[in-house]
């Protein structure tokens, strides 16, 4: 059952729609590399396209009917989208389910020190990253501070090209022969992943006598004054440190991106372009963009807080329902495709995967009827029928897909926030975009896998 590749049906015009597509995917994953960034972007998009904030809606008691468009958003990390259809709420919705947040370094709440005359943040990793991968790139400080009288700073350095970047050293190869003899996850360790980013003292009068930490005292004069905080504030600071730069067209066919974040932003942003090219719905699509799901959903902004939840029962309300068992039929009786990436098949990595059941790149979007590792444990395993009844929707609309698991057997696993969705009864399978280096600050996909994920994600939502 070997899948085709989706380049060779493509047309001419299919060709345009696709770097059209991709050039706009480009856009978002320079603009949106934190989760903050990417809610931003999201509520942009939506709000240009006709989508009220349903804050409006709540405190002005209107009354919401089929063809309006309401966002919600949590603490400026995860965001939800509603296109109300003509059919009964209690009949369920058709819902995309992606995440914003991707692997990178965040900076401590104490990480400013000097030593030796060089100036460094201490950093602490977040989600499943290589610590190897992360030394010698230009990297970049997205990020907000958050002062004691209530202004939220916004800071972006490294992007423009005009700015400074940054990076994590690593010892040079003429030293490195013990460093060289360890296993690669203890290569480079957590704790040396400090990123150096100022060398300069400040001057000082020679009758000064604190002449200690010259080097520091020049960076928080610096942020006083371009950007107006002080060390204490980074307490209230979430800094998050990023590969700098933009997202290249790869191969010399230009064929593919490469990019930082794009699990899951490959799925974030074809979700939302369906979402927002569907119109007059039968069934409420919804495209739900959530926050923390590299470190296991927790939290407020994780889809494992009650927020999601808590927006349908809004929305029930404004539509005229007015029971908790109103809001149980809704999410028993929705569909959802958790859009989320999957592992590219890497020839030069063969051993890692079973070739039957593997993603390729070029071959369309990915289904994995279950996700987990060694025996399923912690998966969703998706029901036969359901896969049935995806099946003809995709093929009706002459979208390309494939299967695969994640790796052989017993080799490795990871999760998705199916299982979550999956505890109201819904019916829930994962699929996205195959990607290749996933987790690497720089990740690999095919742009015919992003239009076909796409067009398979408006299937969805005008079908199921």
């Amino acid at each position: 059952m070997e899948r085709k590749n989706a380049w060779k049906s493509y047309t001419p015009t299919n060709v345009k729609k696709l770097e059209a597509l991709c050039e706009g995917y480009k856009d978002y994953l320079f603009k949106g590399k934190t989760e903050r960034e990417g809610t931003k972007y999201m509520i942009e998009k939506a709000e240009a396209a006709g989508y009220k904030n349903l804050d409006e809606y709540i405190k002005a008691k209107k009354k919401l009917k089929a063809g309006d468009k309401i966002y919600a958003v949590n603490m400026g990390k995860t965001v939800a989208l509603f296109n109300i259809g003509k059919k009964s709420l209690e009949e369920g919705m058709n819902i995309l389910g992606a995440h914003l947040d991707s692997p990178r370094l965040d900076v401590k709440q104490n990480p400013l020190y000097e030593s030796k005359e060089l100036a460094y943040l201490d950093t602490h990793y977040y989600g499943g990253i290589k610590k190897y991968q992360w030394v010698t790139l230009p990297l970049a400080i997205h990020g907000v501070v958050a002062k004691t009288d209530g202004t939220v700073v916004d800071i972006t350095i490294g992007e423009d090209d005009n700015d400074p970047v940054f990076c994590v050293t690593d010892i040079l190869i003429h030293l490195a022969q013990e460093q060289m003899d360890k296993k690669a996850r203890l290569a480079v360790e957590g704790e040396k992943l400090d990123l150096l980013i100022a060398s300069r003292p400040i001057r000082v009068k020679a009758s000064d006598k604190d002449k200690k930490d010259l080097v520091k005292k020049n960076v928080l004069e610096i942020l006083k004054t371009k950007y107006d905080i002080k060390e204490e504030d980074f307490i209230s600071a979430e800094l998050e440190i990023v590969p700098a730069g933009k997202p290249r067209d790869m191969g010399i066919d230009s064929s593919m991106i490469i990019a930082y974040g794009q699990d899951d932003k490959v799925c974030a942003y074809t979700s939302l372009i369906a979402q927002l090219n569907v119109t007059d719905p039968e069934k409420t699509s919804c495209t739900l963009l959530v926050d923390k799901e590299e470190i296991g959903s927790v939290g407020a902004t994780g889809m494992q807080s009650k927020f999601f939840e808590n927006c349908v029962a809004e929305i029930l309300s404004l539509a005229g329902y007015d029971s908790n068992l109103s809001l149980r039929r809704c999410l028993a009786s929705s569909c959802m495709l958790s859009s989320d990436v999957s592992a590219g098949y890497d020839p030069l990595y063969s051993g890692c995967f079973e070739a039957k059941n593997a993603a390729y790149l070029g071959r369309g979007m990915v289904f994995n009827k279950f996700t987990g590792s060694r025996g399923k444990s912690g998966s969703n395993d998706a029901n036969a029928e359901y896969i049935g009844k995806i099946r003809g929707i995709l093929e009706k609309s002459k979208v390309h897909y494939q299967t695969a698991e994640l790796g052989k057997v017993d080799v490795g696993g990871g999760g998705t926030i199916a299982y979550i969705l999956s505890l109201y009864g819904m019916e829930v399978i994962d699929c996205g975009v195959a990607v290749l280096n996933m987790h690497a600050p720089w990740e690999v996909t095919s742009k015919a896998d992003i239009f076909e994920t796409e067009k398979g994600y408006e299937a969805f939502l005008k079908e199921a």
